[in-house]
C-alpha cells in the first residue's frame, strides 16, 4: 500500500492552520481581558496545540460527557496557567475567544458567502 504524500502535506497544512486560526482567537480574547503583558500569542499556540494533544489522549480513555468536563477544566487550566489569571477570568477568556470566533465567522459570511466552521477551521 502507497501512502499518498499529497493527502499527508493536506493534513499537515491543515492542523497548522487551524492551530494559528484558533490562537488568533484566544490571544486576542486573552489580551483584551489580561493585556498584552500577560497574553502573548506564542502562549495562545501553546494553549491550542496543549489542548488538543491533552484532548486527544483523553478522548482515547474517557468518553462522552466525562470527557468534555473534564477537557473542559483542563482548557481553562491552560488559559490561567498561560495567562496567568484566575479561573473565572480563565473562563471569560474562553467564552469571549467563541464570541470573537462567530462575530469573524458572521462577518467572512456576509462578506464572502463563506465561514470559518465551512471551512473546517
Amino acid at each position: 500500500m502507497a501512502v499518498d504524500m499529497s493527502n499527508i502535506l493536506y493534513v499537515l497544512i491543515s492542523i497548522v492552520v487551524s492551530v494559528i486560526v484558533n490562537s488568533l482567537f484566544v490571544w486576542l480574547a486573552g489580551r483584551i481581558l489580561v493585556g498584552g503583558d500577560k497574553a502573548k500569542f506564542s502562549d495562545a499556540v501553546w494553549i491550542v496545540v496543549l489542548g488538543a494533544v491533552i484532548g486527544g489522549i483523553i478522548g482515547a480513555f474517557i468518553h462522552g460527557l466525562l470527557a468534555s468536563v473534564v477537557m473542559f477544566i483542563i482548557w481553562l487550566a491552560l488559559i490561567k496557567h498561560f495567562f496567568d489569571c484566575g479561573w473565572i477570568k480563565a473562563l471569560i477568556i474562553d467564552i469571549v475567544a467563541v464570541i470573537i470566533q462567530i462575530i469573524i465567522a458572521f462577518i467572512l459570511g456576509l462578506l464572502f458567502g463563506v465561514t470559518i466552521m465551512a471551512l473546517g477551521i
